[in-house]
């Protein structure tokens, strides 16, 4: 038994093995292999092995049976034990009877009370249901009676005609009161005309005809007042702006209760107001108009032509008019400031005549379209404001357009101001970018038909100016003088005032036009310019006019441009001719040996030269080029009015000298025998000299 034991423990702590005992399990003998089915054995014994019970009988290998003995005996006598300890407890036991039976009878007292309690609670509790029910149906009805309430408040108030009211709009004077009584009359007219279910209710039956009262009362009263406001316009010396502003904007709502609930008076007041306005802009701008044509400087005639002949032109016969502005013919001068005064205010009449002034007419074109910019900005704006509608200003404005439309159809025909008509076109399009920038409309087709207007009649005149010059008489304008022409003066100055009006705006129109121009003085110069004798008396005149003509180009801008650029290749081209002509005037033997037999390669030939073909042309030189140097420096100041000019045509002359001597020189060093003449030769020197002696004159 103890080495069972010893060994069981031993095994224990090698770790249990239920398969070792699987096959000491004896059954009974009587037991039949064939009824025991031993499936499933080892998933049971997995699961028992951590039964300790089940564990120890496996592992001492008991019998079933006897093990079974053994339990039965134990539980035995355990219910003994327990039949022991409950006589021994008998008393408490019946204690405990007692008490339970005392408890029981008062729990059951406790239910029926409690059972008593739970009848009144349902009782409460569908009480309390109704009572629930009765408040929410009251609230629903109180609801209802509040939304019935509210719409009937509204309702009475929007039909109901207070007697204030009536009084205001029937005695009442129109002003801020008498505004807001509109205001609240014309709702009550829209809610009894707009709401479907207004129109059956009995009760509009007795208002209707008391609104329908006020309503042509109200129309009534606001025609009077609108209309006394507008005679108030017509009034002498009124400040239009001012009395549209201040008064009429202040009741600009009567004008919104004409449109909406009486449509037939607001066109009467529309039109009178259309009628007033249209008149009292038209009788100022011809006012105005008159009055600028006082201030009037006449600049140009249709004689004031570049190709016309000064005698016949007019330009001294008009002995009123100062010098300096029958000069801005052509010339444009101080004019070009009137488009860096583009937003300086308009002219006021009286007092420019009161200080005897006169202006070129682009001057009073600009103004008068400031001043047309400015009222015809206040006026569409007010419009839109007060009536709502811009198309009103074309109507009112119909009137003062036909009034200028009649002054430019006058003026337009009798202008033959080129410089003033191109000076005007840029004045429009600085007063179309003014509107741009004020985002207002309504000058734009104006403004557009002005300047379609002013371009005909601009290339109208240029081509008159164009036409003297391919038409003009030679003979007529011919003067025996090399000095600038004054057709060419007017020429130049004519272009250059275009090309500085140009600039900014590239119009490559107007440069065909100058190139047209150009060309037909061209041909009008080289005519005039043959009418001289002498060749060289005519590349003098060429010159002396292609000079002036550049610096008055430049004067006018660095813009001078294809123009500047054509006659300053002319002025070139003729300058080397006169350099040439006026040396072979005084070297003119010298030039032609320098240049026949003076080379290289001319002295290689056959006909080489001699001591004796230098020998004068040296000595010759040596007498006189000091002398000739003088004549031709007097020659050339007598002979062109720019003194610069003159002296830089004498600088190239004596530099092309000293070349042609220099070439001289060289000549008689190949020459045999040529050494003799060095005595007489000048140095090179000394004629540099003089030439630098010269050139320090300017």
């Amino acid at each position: 038994m103890g080495d069972s034991i010893v060994e069981m423990q031993s095994n224990q702590k090698q770790g249990f093995d239920l398969g070792i005992f699987v096959g000491d399990l004896a059954l009974d003998e009587d037991a039949s292999s064939d009824d025991v089915s031993l499936e499933g054995l080892q998933e049971e014994l997995e699961e028992c092995k951590n039964d300790n019970e089940v564990s120890n009988i496996l592992a001492k290998g008991t019998k079933l049976r006897e093990y079974t003995k053994g339990v039965e005996n134990n539980v035995r006598q355990v219910e003994l034990d327990s039949i022991q300890d409950y006589i021994k407890e008998s008393d408490n036991l019946v204690l405990l009877h007692d008490q339970i039976r005392d408890c029981d009878s008062i729990l059951s007292q406790m239910e029926t009370l409690l059972s008593g309690f739970q009848v009144e609670i349902g009782s409460i509790s569908s009480e309390i249901k109704s009572l629930q029910e009765k408040s929410m149906d009251m609230g629903l009805k109180l609801k209802n009676r509040k939304a019935a309430e509210s719409k009937l408040t509204k309702f009475v108030e929007d039909i109901i005609v207070p007697p204030r009211m009536v009084d205001i709009i029937v005695d009442g004077e129109v002003n801020e009161e008498y505004l807001k009584t509109l205001e609240i009359l014309s709702k009550k007219l829209k809610f009894v005309e707009v709401d479907s279910m207004v129109k059956m209710s009995k009760a509009l039956k007795d208002v209707q005809p008391e609104l329908e009262r006020l309503r042509q009362k109200a129309v009534s009263k606001v025609f009077e007042f609108i209309v006394q406001k507008l005679y108030a316009l017509r009034k002498p010396k009124t400040n239009i702006q001012i009395l549209q502003q201040s008064v009429l904007l202040k009741y600009k709502y009567l004008i919104i209760f004409l449109k909406e609930h009486g449509k037939e008076i607001y066109n009467e007041v529309r039109a009178a107001y259309v009628d007033t306005m249209n008149k009292i802009l038209s009788a100022h701008f011809r006012a105005y108009i008159q009055a600028m044509e006082k201030l009037q400087l006449d600049i140009a005639t249709s004689s004031d032509l570049i190709g016309v002949e000064t005698r016949s032109s007019g330009l001294f016969l008009r002995g009123r008019e100062p010098l300096k502005n029958r000069s801005a013919v052509f010339a444009l001068g101080d004019r070009i400031n009137i488009l860096k005064e583009i937003d300086q205010p308009a002219l006021i009449p009286h007092i420019a005549e009161a200080n005897s002034q006169k202006y070129p007419y682009e001057v009073l074109f600009r103004s008068l379209h400031k001043l047309l910019m400015d009222t015809a900005t206040s006026e569409y704006l007010f419009c839109d404001d007060f009536f709502g509608e811009e198309s009103i200003f074309y109507e009112i404005f119909a009137g003062p357009f036909a009034v200028l439309d009649e002054h430019f159809n006058m003026v337009l025909p009798n202008c033959y101001d080129a410089i003033g008509l191109m000076l005007m076109i840029r004045i429009i399009h600085q007063h179309q970018l003014v509107m741009f920038r004020r985002r207002i409309p309504c000058l734009d087709s104006y403004l557009d038909k002005v300047n379609i207007s002013l371009w005909p009649r601009f290339k109208l005149v240029f081509d008159m100016h164009l036409n003297s010059l391919r038409n003009a008489s030679v003979r007529t304008l011919w003067e025996d003088d090399v000095h600038p022409h004054y057709v060419m003066r007017r020429y130049a100055e004519f272009t250059a005032s275009l090309v500085h009006l140009n600039v900014e705006y590239g119009d490559g129109q107007l440069d065909l036009n100058l190139e047209r121009l150009r060309m037909a003085i061209d041909d009008l110069l080289v005519k005039l310019a043959k009418t001289f004798t002498k060749p060289k008396l005519q590349t003098i005149f060429l010159i002396n006019n292609y000079d002036m003509t550049i610096a008055v180009l430049k004067e006018a801008g660095p813009e001078g441009g294809r123009t500047q650029a054509h006659f300053e290749e002319l002025l070139r081209s003729n300058i080397t001719t006169f350099v040439e002509e006026m040396l072979l005037e005084h070297f003119n033997d010298l030039i032609k040996f320098v240049k026949s037999r003076g080379s290289e390669e001319s002295s290689s030939s056959a006909e080489k030269p001699s001591a004796a073909d230098v020998e004068p042309l040296v000595r010759d030189f040596a007498s006189r080029w000091k002398a000739a140097i003088e004549l031709m420096h007097k020659d050339v100041i007598t002979s062109f009015s720019n003194f610069l000019c003159g002296m830089e045509i004498l600088r190239a002359a004596l530099t092309q000298l000293l070349l042609y001597y220099t070439r001289l020189t060289e000549c008689v060093k190949r020459i045999e025998g040529g050494t003799a003449l060095n005595k007489d030769l000048v140095s090179i020197s000394s004629i540099l000299y003089e030439i630098k002696k010269y050139s320090r004159t300017f």
